[in-house]
């Protein structure tokens, strides 16, 4: 039995060692001379056409940009051919024939597999058949679904469907005519499985001239869905993804055997299902062992080097930004590599414009790519969702959604695990439970997060315990100024460069929508208005994402969200941007006019400016702006009172809740970090449940509602007891 050599991969060589490349002399570039050798005979006119800078630099076509070349020695197992015959029972290397010389004791019997056809069948063999006709001169006996053969006889006494051993005498492979004898085995005989000996194709290299064509594909199983008819395996190697259809059981689950994530081999005829290309399989058999362990591994090193990020430059400069960059190419590799690897991606995001900038950013870069790397039109639905979040972490609500969908997406579709990516949440103490859920069933986990994530010691945070890649400024010396929006905006980048130019506004949106105050955030401001977006402009587009959040809820909003950041039809942007603008003012201004008669504002012995807003009583209730945004409202008004540069907190409360603003200057002046002071409470009153954060200067407070009065006025106290630098 011909397998492929596991010594050489298949190459038919070994790399024992590496020289420098002559061409170029180890350079990995064309020299000068090499440029004008390869115009050569061209016009002067066409030359200047397609002249080089003298600093422009071409790839070598020798080492291909490497260097150095490879130093290929002949494998000795296989003699450079690439394949070995092995013993079709124990496996082990022989040098002709089917079996080694300890498994000759027995007789075989040879079993053709349906694939098998003619030219695998040998004279002097014997093999089992099924009789398909009985005539009176003899019986027609099927061997396979491709084979059948003659047994003369007179009279024959044998029925349809009677099974029996038969000896080939004679292969007319011209007419395609086999002449049988009766088998005359003496002793003991063992059935051997004889599968169609025909090399692998690798799925890459499968096109519409292999139409009709017979071949064998190795790969992992992605997916499997029953339909009504077929069941559907969705098949990956190391170059591509195809689908193989077994009809065997319209309607019925056939191999059941087989799983996701499964390494198969699939023998089938390449056909065209609605002008896609699939395999109508013969047979699916999963492979174990060394073989198995083998092709994974080459296909994993496949998609490995695949989802290599492209080294794109950031689209500012911040050094900030660089410290953070091996961590955003991890990212972009993660979710590039489950793009490759056949598992759908769940994007949660919070619901504000920051979070819904990033997640945007991440499905513009991902849903072109697995258009193009999926066979299934429907790809874009069927493997990547992104859902807002209305807290700014990973709450239990979110958590419990996005396992059950994703349980069932495997139960009743195949579906891999999802890979989950956080934006704009996922770094705090906070996230860690529903993390810890999703990882127990190994789902692996990617954040990009702005908000304090709590202590960092030697570069790591609480919630890295739980996560496999982190991203967040804090991490590497930063803070919350570089929103996750802009964040998103590099990875996406990384992992698709085509979309750079349609995205480079939403960083400047997501640092106005987030009130974002630093070098980074005004450069991408600026780029933003080089693309035509004045900070205005910007606003706008951010308060009416905000606007349309509030009412889209737990819905994703695709489409109605790519029109308000510009992303679809200008004309239909400027419109629904206007409308959407003018009545989110109305209804902000409807509720200042409740809420700011009723503001009580002091200025506190140490300083600062603190404001009380009881949102309960003097808010509008279930309509837009919503508490937290009637705070952010409430308190800009109060500092364009007193002015930018003055320490001012803002806190709007409820019955079991609070929110809380604060301008900059509190926080360098007085070094105020809600977080601390929420950690702080919770520890001295532990009986009232304490919850929250966010950024250093603003986010949420939460707590049993008949404890409100103390924790608010344990709150005020840690405030007034700030003490400047």
């Amino acid at each position: 039995m011909i397998k492929r050599c596991l010594e050489c991969k298949g190459n038919g060589y070994k790399v024992t060692g590496y020289r420098t490349c002559k061409a170029c002399n180890g350079t990995g570039v064309k020299s000068q001379v090499d440029l004008k050798n390869h115009f050569k005979g061209v016009s002067d006119k066409a030359v200047k056409h397609f002249q080089l800078d003298e600093e422009e630099e071409v790839p070598c076509d020798v080492c291909k940009g490497k260097g150095e070349i490879e130093i290929h020695e002949t494998c000795p197992k296989c003699n450079g051919k690439g394949e070995v015959n092995v013993c079709r029972k124990c496996g082990k290397p022989v040098k002709s024939g089917d079996f080694c010389d300890k498994c000759k004791t027995k007789t075989p019997v040879y079993v053709l597999h349906q694939s098998c056809d003619i030219d695998d069948l040998e004279v002097g063999s014997d093999y089992k058949g099924k009789i398909t006709r009985v005539e009176n001169y003899g019986i027609f006996v099927s061997l396979s679904k491709k084979v059948f053969g003659l047994l003369r006889m007179r009279s024959p006494r044998y029925r349809v469907g009677d099974e029996l051993f038969v000896h080939v005498i004679e292969i007319k492979r011209g007419k395609g005519e086999v002449n049988l004898s009766k088998s005359n085995i003496k002793g003991k005989y063992e059935l051997v499985n004889l599968k169609k000996n025909i090399p692998r194709v690798k799925i890459g290299d499968i096109t519409k001239k292999t139409m009709g064509k017979t071949v064998k594909i190795v790969g992992e199983v992605v997916q499997i869905q029953q339909t009504s008819g077929p069941t559907i395996f969705t098949v990956s190697d190391e170059t591509s993804t195809t689908w193989a259809a077994a009809f065997e059981q319209p309607g019925v689950r056939v191999y059941p055997e087989i799983n996701t994530g499964d390494i198969v081999e699939i023998l089938g005829e390449v056909s065209l299902h609605n002008g896609e290309i699939q395999i109508e399989s013969e047979s699916i058999a999963a492979l174990e062992g060394e073989e198995a362990a083998e092709t994974r591994k080459l296909i994993n090193d496949a998609i490995d080097a695949k989802a290599e990020p492209e080294n794109t430059e950031l689209l500012i400069e911040s050094e900030t930004l660089e410290k953070l960059r091996p961590k955003m190419k991890e990212a972009a590799k993660a979710i590039r590599r489950a793009i490759l690897d056949g598992r759908s991606i769940l994007v949660r995001h919070h619901a504000d414009a920051d979070g819904i900038c990033a997640g945007v950013a991440i499905e513009k870069a991902v849903v072109p790519l697995l258009k193009e790397t999926n066979n299934d039109s429907d790809a874009e639905w069927h493997f990547f969702k992104r859902s807002p979040s209305k807290a700014p972490f990973y709450e239990i609500e979110d958590v419990v959604k996005d396992l059950s969908y994703s349980l069932e997406d495997m139960e009743r579709h195949g579906q891999k695990l999802p890979l989950l990516v956080l934006l704009d949440n996922g770094s705090t103490e906070e996230d860690i439970l529903a993390i810890m859920q999703v990882k127990i069933y190994d789902i692996e986990v990617v954040v990009v997060d702005h908000h304090f994530p709590g202590e960092v010691t030697d570069g790591k945070v609480a919630v890295d315990e739980y996560v496999d890649t982190h991203v967040n400024p804090y991490l590497v010396g930063g803070d919350s100024q570089i929103t996750a929006g802009a964040l998103a905006v590099e990875i996406a980048k990384m992992i698709n460069p085509e979309v750079k130019d349609k995205l480079m506004h939403l960083p400047g949106i997501a640092a106005v929508g987030d009130h974002a105050r630093s070098d980074e955030a005004e450069k991408y401001i600026k780029l933003a208005e080089d693309k035509g977006y004045s900070e205005e402009d910007l606003d706008k587009v951010a308060t009416c994402i905000d606007f349309e959040a509030f009412f889209l809820r737990f819905m994703n909003g695709r489409g109605l969200i790519d029109t308000i950041l510009g992303l679809g039809d200008e004309k239909r942007h400027e419109k629904l941007v206007e409308a959407l603008y003018r009545e989110s003012q109305k209804r902000v201004e409807w509720q200042l006019k409740a809420a700011m008669p009723n503001l009580k504002t002091r200025k506190l012995p140490n300083g600062l400016i603190f404001s009380l807003l009881d949102v309960e009583k003097y808010a509008h209730k279930f309509t837009f702006p919503a508490p937290g945004k009637t705070c952010g409202f409430v308190h800009d008004e109060v500092v364009q009172k007193y002015g930018e540069d003055k320490p001012i907190l803002t806190l709007a409360y409820g019955p079991d809740f609070s929110v809380i603003r604060a301008t900059d200057a509190v926080n360098e002046m007085y070094g105020f970090n809600l977080n601390n002071i929420v950690s702080k409470l919770a520890v001295e009153i532990p009986q009232a449940g304490i919850d929250g954060g966010g950024h250093e200067c603003a986010g949420s407070l939460k707590f049993v509602e008949g404890l409100s009065g103390e924790v608010l006025s344990s709150f005020e106290s840690e405030v007034a007891e700030l003490k400047g630098k």
